[in-house]
Order: C-alpha cells, then sequence, then structure tokens
C-alpha cells in the first residue's frame, strides 16, 4: 500500500512566521501601510520618481477602490455590480543609514490583481495571483543615504475576473523587512513534532525545526510557553506539553536567531487523523468537521484586510458551533490564519478556483501555466507553521479536472508541488465532478488516486456511500453543501420544500423556512442529517458561512441584487434563521430560537407556522402566557453509536428513497426542528427549552408598535468598533421595518451595512435604510456614535406581496401596456433530491399608491386560463394612517373574458394607498395563480 493510502497520523503542529525584533535590535518588519497616493487611472510614467502625484488622494492601506462606489448596473452581476480597472499606488519614503548594507525588501501579503510594483524608477516585481503573498527585494535600488525613495505600484483589475465580488487594489498588508546580510529567510522556519502520538502519553513532545538561513551563521532555537516562560532549548522537548485543540488554542512560540537576526514562530502541539473509514480526530478524539465556506470578504468593508473585521467574522462562526473553515477559493490573508490559531478553528486552505481553462475571460486562467507552482507553494509556505491548517486544497469544482490530457498532468504537478514544501498534511480537492462513481481510467478517477482526501459537493447521500464503496482507502468530506438561500425575516410557504423567491422591487428575498433551494443543492437540514450519519464522512462544509458581495443567487442578474443568500449569516453579520439551525446541532450551550422573528406583520388570525431550533429534548410554546402545548424530539443514535435528537415522521426532503424521505442507514427518519401552527395575535410568543424537566433555554418575539427610537450597542475592536443600530418601538420591542438611520461621529464611518441582499446604497454612506430593523456601523475604535431615525422608504406607485418573476413585476400593473401583467406565478426547477414545484399562495395582495385622494372605485384586467384564474374572492383594505382597514360597501362586477375589465366598487375613503387582497380559488395547485396586467 503506498504513502498515500495509509492512515493520515499528522503531527506536525505549526505557526504562521511572524518575525520581530529583540527589544535590544531594530524590528525586522514594520508596517508600510501608512501614506500612500492613489489614483484610479493609468497615467503615462506614474513609476517615475519624479512623477507628480500631489493630485492624488492621500491613503492608509489595506485599501479597495471598487467597494467606494455605488453598483452600476451595467457592470458584471457576479462581481456585485462593482466596477474593476486600472489603479496605481505610490508612496515616497526614506531610509536611515544605518539601513546601509543591509537587506531591504517589501512584503505584499496580497493585491488584487496583476500587481506591478517598479521602486525608484525599476521594475523590482510583477504579481498576477490576487490571493497570494510576494516579496520585493530593493537591496540595489534604494538609498540609504537619506534621499527619498518612490514605490509605485501599478494594479489591473480587468473585469470579469472572477465569479464573486473579489475588490481591487492593495487589500492586504505591506510590510517593510530589513534583515542583516546573514538572517533566516523568508519563510526559513518549519516547526513540527514528530511522533507525538507517541511521545505525548508518555508526558513529552518533541520539536523537531528546520531552518533555511542566507548566509553562514550558527542558528539557535528556544521555544517559550503562552507566558513567555522558556521550557525548551538546545535540545527542543517539551515535558507535559499543553495540546492545541479547537477547545484550548494553546500557542507556544519558536525563536530562531542567527547572528543579529531573529525570528519569533508561533506554533501549537497537537496531531490528527484522516481515517477512510473513522474519520477525522484531533489529539487522538474523533469529531465532525462541522465547518463553512468563507470568501475573503468582510460586507462593508469589501475586501480590505480589517484583523477587526475578520475576528467579528470567526466569532460569530464560533458561536454558530463552526468548528473548521474552508478558505474559498483562494489562499487567506494572515491576519485570518492567526486569528484561526488563536480562536481555536481548523482550516482547510484552498489554492485556485481555476486551472488553465478560465471561468472568467480575466480570470487567473490566464497566468496559471507560468505562476500556478509558485503561487501554490507560496500558500503552503504562510501558513505552514500554522496548528489550524489541516488540509491543502489543490482547486474547486476545476473544468480542467474532467480531462485526462489536461487536468491530471496538472493535478500531479500541483500534489508535488505542495509535497515539496509540507509532506505532513492531506492534499485534497473540491469538486463537484465526483456525484457518480468515476469510470476507470477517467480523468476524475486517476484524479482521486493521486489525492489523500476528496471534498464532495453537493453529492447525494446515496452516491457519497458509492463512492466510499469504490474507493475504501481514500476519506471523503463535502466541501460544500447545502447551498439553501434565505432572507433575514422573510418567509414563505413553510409547508413547501421548495419555493419561489419574491421579485417584487424593494422586497426581494428568499425564504428563511430552509425552503428556498437552487437547482445543485439541498436544505440545510438534509445536508446535516447526511453527514451525521456517516462515521467515514469526515464533516461537511455548509455554503456558505455568510452571505458575500457578488453571486448573487438565486437573483443572477436581476438588478440591484448585489450579494448571495447563501449565508448563515448576511453581510452586516446579523444571524438569519439558518444560523440556529447549525447551532442547534452543533453547540452543546442550551439554546432555543424561533422563527418567524417577525411577530408583527401578520393578519388577526391568520395560521402562522412556527418552528423552534433546539438542542434541548423538548419545547414549550406560550402565547400571551397560554400555553400552545409542548412538543418534543425523539432520542436517536446513528449506526455508529452517535446519540442525536430528531422527530419521527417522513419528512419528504428526497425523492431517491422510498416514500419521498431522506432514511437514515438506522431506518430513522425525521426532522431537527419542531412545528406549531398558530392563530396570530398581537403580544408574546415564548419558547422555552426544557431537559430531564428542567428549564435550560427561552425565546421570545414580541409585536411591535411604530418605530419609537434606535439604540445602539458596540462591540469594541483595536482599530474598528462594530456598532449595530436597532430601531425599537416605546416599549424597546424591535421593529422590523425599513425607516432611514442617520449616524454621526466624531471619527469616521468606514462602512455600512443592513445585510439586504438588494440593497443599492453605497457601503460607505452614513445614511442607510434599516433592513428588518437592523443597521450596521463600523467606525474608528472609541469614536462617540449617534443614530437618528428618519422616514420610512416611500411607497413605490404600485406593489404587491409576492411577484413569481422578474418580468411580471407590480409596476405592470399601471405601465398602460396591456401586453405587461403582475403575476405571483412562480417555478422552482427539479433539484437532485426534490421534484420541480409550482404551487399557487393561498393569498396576497395588490396595492396602488397615491397621493391623498378619495377613491371608491377600481378596475382590474384579470388574465384567466391554464395557470391563471379569476380570485375566489376580494378583499379591499385602505391605509388611514395607521394601519390596512377594510372597506365598507364592497362589490366585485367580474369580466366575461379574459383580459376584460373587472369593476370593483366600494364606499368612498379618503387615503394614500388601497390593497386587494385575493383569496386563490385552487390554493396549492398549479391553477390557482393570478395575472393582472392593469389595475387603475
Amino acid at each position: 500500500m503506498s504513502w498515500r493510502r495509509l492512515l493520515f497520523v499528522l503531527v506536525i503542529v505549526l505557526g504562521l512566521v511572524v518575525p520581530v525584533g529583540s527589544a535590544a535590535a531594530a524590528p525586522r518588519s514594520t508596517s508600510f501601510t501608512q501614506d500612500w497616493r492613489f489614483v484610479l487611472a493609468d497615467p503615462a510614467n506614474a513609476h517615475q520618481p519624479d512623477f507628480d502625484d500631489s493630485a492624488w488622494r492621500r491613503l492608509d492601506l489595506p485599501h479597495d477602490w471598487s467597494i467606494e462606489f455605488d453598483p452600476d448596473p451595467g457592470a458584471a452581476p457576479g462581481e456585485g455590480y462593482y466596477r474593476a480597472g486600472t489603479g496605481w499606488y505610490r508612496k515616497t519614503f526614506t531610509l536611515p543609514a544605518t539601513t546601509k548594507g543591509k537587506r531591504i525588501s517589501l512584503e505584499f501579503d496580497g493585491v488584487y490583481m496583476d500587481s506591478r510594483v517598479y521602486v525608484n524608477g525599476k521594475l523590482a516585481a510583477t504579481h498576477p495571483y490576487g490571493y497570494t503573498g510576494f516579496n520585493v527585494d530593493m537591496t540595489d535600488v534604494v538609498h540609504t543615504d537619506g534621499k527619498p525613495n518612490v514605490v509605485a505600484v501599478k494594479v489591473v483589475h480587468q473585469a470579469p475576473s472572477s465569479r464573486w465580488y473579489a475588490g481591487s487594489g492593495i487589500y492586504r498588508n505591506v510590510h517593510l523587512q530589513v534583515t542583516e546580510p546573514v538572517h533566516v529567510a523568508r519563510h526559513g522556519v518549519f516547526v513540527t513534532t514528530p511522533n507525538l502520538k507517541t511521545t505525548y502519553p508518555k508526558g513529552y513532545a518533541d520539536i523537531d525545526v528546520k531552518t533555511d538561513v542566507q548566509g553562514a551563521g550558527t542558528v539557535t532555537h528556544e521555544v517559550l510557553d503562552a507566558d513567555g516562560k522558556s521550557v525548551a532549548k538546545g535540545t527542543l522537548r517539551i515535558t507535559k506539553p499543553v495540546l492545541w485543540s479547537t477547545a484550548k488554542p494553546y500557542l507556544y512560540t519558536l525563536v530562531t536567531k542567527v547572528g543579529k537576526d531573529t525570528v519569533r514562530t508561533p506554533f501549537g502541539i497537537r496531531w490528527f487523523e484522516f481515517s477512510p473509514s473513522e474519520g477525522f480526530s484531533l489529539n487522538g478524539k474523533g469529531m465532525k468537521l462541522e465547518g463553512v465556506n468563507l470568501h475573503h470578504t468582510l460586507g462593508a468593508l469589501g475586501a480590505a484586510v480589517s484583523e477587526d473585521g475578520i475576528r467579528q467574522q470567526l466569532t460569530t462562526m464560533k458561536r454558530m458551533g463552526v468548528n473548521t473553515i474552508r478558505t474559498s477559493h483562494n489562499p487567506p490573508a494572515p491576519e485570518f490564519v492567526r486569528l484561526c490559531d488563536e480562536l481555536g478553528l481548523l482550516l482547510m486552505i484552498e489554492a485556485f478556483d481555476t486551472w488553465r481553462t478560465p471561468k472568467k475571460k480575466y480570470d487567473y486562467g490566464r497566468f496559471f501555466d507560468e505562476h500556478s507552482s509558485k503561487d501554490i507553494k507560496e500558500m503552503v509556505h504562510a501558513a505552514k507553521n500554522s496548528p489550524s491548517v489541516i488540509m491543502w486544497s489543490i482547486g474547486n469544482e476545476i473544468p480542467d479536472g474532467t480531462s485526462v490530457e489536461v487536468g491530471v498532468p496538472i493535478a500531479r504537478r500541483l500534489i508535488d508541488d505542495i509535497k515539496s514544501v509540507d509532506r505532513t498534511r492531506p492534499v485534497v480537492i473540491g469538486s463537484h465532478s465526483y456525484t457518480s462513481v468515476p469510470k476507470d481510467g477517467s480523468a476524475q478517477d486517476q484524479i482521486l488516486k493521486m489525492l489523500d482526501g476528496v471534498g464532495l459537493n453537493y453529492n447525494s447521500a446515496k452516491s457519497i456511500d458509492a463512492l466510499h464503496a469504490k474507493y475504501p482507502n481514500t476519506f471523503f468530506l463535502e466541501s460544500e453543501s447545502s447551498s439553501s438561500t434565505s432572507s433575514r425575516g422573510v418567509y414563505l410557504d413553510p409547508r413547501q420544500k421548495n419555493t419561489g423567491q419574491d421579485y417584487t422591487p424593494g422586497r426581494m428575498g428568499s425564504s428563511s423556512y430552509d425552503n428556498n433551494i437552487v437547482g445543485w443543492a439541498s436544505s440545510g437540514e438534509h445536508a446535516l442529517k447526511k453527514d451525521r450519519d456517516r462515521k467515514f464522512l469526515a464533516g461537511e462544509f455548509v455554503w456558505a458561512g455568510q452571505d458575500y458581495i457578488g453571486e448573487p443567487t438565486p437573483y443572477h442578474g436581476v438588478f440591484p441584487v448585489r450579494s448571495s443568500l447563501f449565508g448563515a449569516v448576511d453581510t452586516a453579520g446579523f444571524e438569519k434563521d439558518q444560523f440556529y439551525l447549525y447551532q442547534s446541532q452543533w453547540s452543546t450551550t442550551p439554546m432555543v430560537h424561533l422563527l418567524p422573528m417577525n411577530w408583527t406583520d401578520h393578519e388577526p388570525g391568520e395560521q402562522v407556522v412556527v418552528w423552534a431550533y433546539s438542542n434541548a429534548p423538548e419545547v414549550e410554546l406560550f402565547l400571551n402566557g397560554r400555553s400552545l402545548g409542548t412538543k418534543s424530539f425523539q432520542a436517536k443514535k446513528t449506526t455508529y453509536g452517535k446519540s442525536y435528537l430528531e422527530t419521527n415522521g417522513p419528512t419528504g426532503d428526497d425523492r431517491t428513497y422510498s416514500g419521498g424521505s431522506y432514511t437514515s442507514p438506522n431506518g430513522g427518519t425525521g426532522h431537527l426542528r419542531l412545528e406549531w401552527t398558530v392563530p396570530f395575535e398581537r403580544g408574546t410568543l415564548t419558547a422555552v427549552a426544557r431537559k430531564a424537566g428542567a428549564q435550560v433555554a427561552t425565546d421570545t418575539v414580541r409585536t411591535a408598535g411604530a418605530p419609537a427610537r434606535v439604540e445602539l450597542k458596540t462591540v469594541p475592536g483595536k482599530e474598528l468598533d462594530y456598532v449595530t443600530a436597532t430601531v425599537v418601538d416605546a416599549n424597546g420591542v424591535v421593529v422590523p421595518c425599513d425607516n432611514q438611520i442617520t449616524f454621526e461621529t466624531d471619527g469616521r464611518i468606514v462602512g455600512t451595512d443592513n445585510g439586504r441582499q438588494e440593497d443599492r446604497e453605497n457601503f460607505t454612506s452614513p445614511v442607510r435604510s434599516a433592513y428588518q430593523g437592523k443597521v450596521l456601523a463600523i467606525v474608528t475604535h472609541g469614536a462617540r456614535v449617534t443614530a437618528k431615525l428618519g422616514a420610512a422608504t416611500p411607497r413605490p406607485a404600485a406593489d404587491a406581496s409576492y411577484s413569481g418573476a422578474a418580468t411580471t413585476l407590480p409596476q405592470h400593473l399601471v405601465d398602460g401596456d396591456p401586453a405587461t401583467a403582475w403575476s405571483n406565478f412562480y417555478t422552482k426547477a427539479q433539484t437532485p433530491q426534490l421534484t420541480a414545484t409550482s404551487l399557487s399562495h393561498a393569498t396576497d395582495w395588490v396595492a396602488l399608491n397615491f397621493q391623498q385622494r378619495t377613491i371608491g372605485k377600481l378596475t382590474a384586467r384579470f388574465v384567466t386560463g391554464g395557470t391563471y384564474a379569476l380570485p375566489k374572492a376580494i378583499d379591499v383594505r385602505y391605509w388611514d394612517g395607521a394601519k390596512y382597514t377594510p372597506v365598507t360597501g364592497l362589490r366585485v362586477t367580474w369580466a366575461g373574458e379574459s383580459g376584460a375589465p373587472s369593476t370593483i366598487t366600494f364606499d368612498p375613503v379618503a387615503t394614500t394607498s388601497v390593497r386587494l387582497h385575493l383569496t386563490s380559488a385552487a390554493p396549492g395547485t398549479a391553477g390557482g395563480f393570478f395575472r393582472i396586467s392593469e389595475l387603475s
């Protein structure tokens, strides 16, 4: 059996090299981010030292120029409708005479993309890839006699270059490196703890260090514990070592000296195993990888790296129960890796989203053949000392991966590139090309046999089992699972397993009942059960942990939807209901969560489907103090003995199983949530979770009154503070409104965000509309912030509760064109688990909004036939200044044919808005939809 088929007992414990000087010496590395000049243009001779850049904008790095603009409907929707372009950065600096005779360089953590670096007019480096760091040696071209030096960086971002928003510019940090002629080389320390699985039970860990030195000199090493106390010198053996784990991410520091040069390398002591039959274990304890995919952007900050922003994101993921992150689909910033080390999050670091064959016209495929070996080695070098890193991925959903002639030799080269740097971690791929078992000799078959493990994207349970049966010596994990889409506070068709999304302008969003499933995907619940039931499966990475700008699925190409809907939290970091689904399965801290989170926007007596996510065995529901009954989970066990909670009964979530319900290997089927149907009444709805009869958690939703004020809550960082503004009523209840909020501060507002995927407001604006009552402001640390409550968003001339397609919007009610129409008709295509769906709602409404007037008659032209029918009933309501009130004297005269005018009269009312509430004649069928070509 070859080495790559053996059980991976990985005993490497490593840390990111972060060189700093000793107290007696000048720092080896200093920040080089302040006081740059920038222009979004391509002026001639901008690289020359004497070029006049005085009119250019002055700024500090990191910087993303794309996020500063408004979304442009002419730009690529996959990139969030943001513009790219060519930009220049320049910085003038001097070096003291003490740097003469030393090695001087600039370390760029990342520039997006295709960058050229000039120093004193000379081209010093080029670097096409936007996600790997690179070093620029300036020793032979800089002045060390007090004369000014000029570094100029040209950044060329041609769009489309990516399937998601990538940002533009020097978006990661830059460092000035000054070293002695004899020094530890860049990425020159590699620390491991060999045989730890054997030595740790004996009470010690041996530390092995490989050091690459430039020049000749004696190298010494010392290990410090987390308190800075020396625990090993010379022969590096640590007695009674503290292990690094996700629960206790303990870090040591290796101090390496050669001559006057000192490098400090944080690392952790741990071992892990990937077993093709037993799954994953850390420090000898079996555990599932309960992971998420994260793109590199940070909401309102765009791509610009912020340690505070990353910490906010990662701590939110930890709170959800996440223990592993996949850096989809690129190497991360050094700060991201370091914070995973510190917070206790495991990492699957990925190299590329494309190889030679491009996915977008201007993507990395243009540079792949020439640069990919260097870039993938840089990825490994940059994070090889990190205890959090447990896998290297050579790519994601690579088109070349299905080609024997192209993909197979590339895969072999990339694997060899990684192994030339680090042979201690497995090499995998993320792929959607294994949804069925590969044919012998195919590209998929050959590449799988080269790899240590395979990440599967959106495989069915049956295909996973079939792959495991054919390849019993390869470990498998789900590198992407679920892809369920949702919008915070949007709830549609809870009885349906898959439903359409609303296209009404101002209301675009998809259902948070875990039931908006795109064509390749499954519900979050289904993905959780599939992973839970298979011991051999190492775990899953949900797509995605957080909404990200670009790839606006399921609204691709529908402006102004500029961000994805895949996240468990939105771009602002506010939790959606999906967050609590995963928390209920991944966290042991007692919790319960009610949805819908909005207990305000319902009609009296409306039958509201209420769910509770909880990790407690039973939940009792109370409405205004009255018990609505207790619902319980059943205690079950997987075939390998893992205990879990689930209801009993068919779920209807997988048509590939008999009965249409996903069935566990133990024969069980059921839901991961509890359900009630509650006739709505205003007040308080409370869930009480109990275990062994004792209350362990509660959750409450309340009916809100009119917006009264804004409450602010600040989470401070080192450089940035995150301020959440919540609109509340007079009693402090959150109001699910869209009122405008204006922020004022004595510092600087770096960005604002409400998490609304449809939002087209500029992320740098101090004025932003609330979404479901919330807005986030990111401000400079320590700034005082106030928030002023403004008016609600004005109503459009025509509106609707739901529009089924981008071509059947409320505006067509009043455009005077009989060929256009509003409709609530929608379709959802078949998915791997679910049949195609097109089922009419029980009710929907359309509305006209206008200046104050008296009205007593409406004319509506209903289109009928096929999927469209006249309503069973019409209820007309008018805005009385506080709420919609039913009219009196309602009379309807129906037209005799399709498209002819039906007349609706009622006692005249003075108002600014009227709504027609339409009741379907055939709800839940394909023939009860509405289509109205004109409403006047």
